[in-house]
């Protein structure tokens, strides 16, 4: 059982301003425990879609529910099941580690968090909605392991073979090479960091991959 508070930010990256900046950070950081996976998740959502539509209307407060793995798991392999609430800026995440046939057999014990899990499952009725899935590498600073910096490509997803063991195949949302960058930290930014981001033009953006894929979606929907 993981609870986990944070500040996060997020930046959207091309391909050249990704490079330039991970040259200049490049002796401030080191690769964390977990450098490189490729993150797996399905959204849980109402039929009517009513928690991603709330979420896109920046409420002050919002959660998502969502199975998570790091890589495409077996039945044997270990997945998180999380709720993710988000108050401004501030994160909080808590979630429970299960292999992944249990959670598929509802398995799993009876917890605080799974309490609060199967009330957000009853009161909203909710089912597995989309998949979603990006290949990250993830960066601590040397100087302060709580400051943690991501960079997340290929994000793609899919409505169908909503299960995390059916591989993390789905339609890229960028046409480009765009990098998302996610800041999470306790404290605020280092000086020498900030000072990176300004020289490099790099600012902060409001950017949900589950919210912009569902706005992408019903552009496309109306354009057919």
């Amino acid at each position: 059982m993981d609870i986990i508070n944070r500040v996060e930010s997020k930046y959207i990256l091309d391909n050249l301003t990704y490079k330039k900046l991970l040259k200049e950070i490049t002796n401030y950081i080191e690769k964390d425990q977990y450098f490189s996976s490729t993150i797996c998740n399905i959204y849980f959502d109402t039929t009517r879609n009513d928690l991603i539509i709330k979420s896109i209307e920046k409420p002050i407060f919002k959660e998502k529910v969502r199975l998570r793995s790091y890589n495409v798991p077996t039945l044997d392999d270990f997945v998180y099941l999380e709720i993710k609430n988000k108050y401004k800026k501030f994160s909080n995440k808590r979630r429970i580690k299960i292999k992944l046939g249990d959670y598929n057999k509802k398995n799993y014990e009876n917890t605080q968090i799974m309490k609060e899990i199967n009330y957000l499952f009853k009161y909203y009725n909710l089912k597995p909605a989309i998949f979603i899935a990006y290949d990250r590498n993830s960066y601590i600073l040397k100087e302060n392991n709580q400051f943690r910096i991501t960079f997340d490509f290929n994000l793609r997803s899919r409505r169908k073979d909503l299960n995390l063991e059916f591989g993390d195949y789905g339609t890229k949302y960028f046409n480009d090479d765009k990098v998302i960058m996610e800041i999470k930290s306790l404290n605020s930014m280092p000086l020498w960091f900030t000072k990176i981001m300004s020289q490099l033009k790099i600012y902060p953006t409001s950017f949900s991959k589950y919210g912009s894929i569902y706005q992408k979606e019903k552009l496309e929907e109306v354009i057919l």
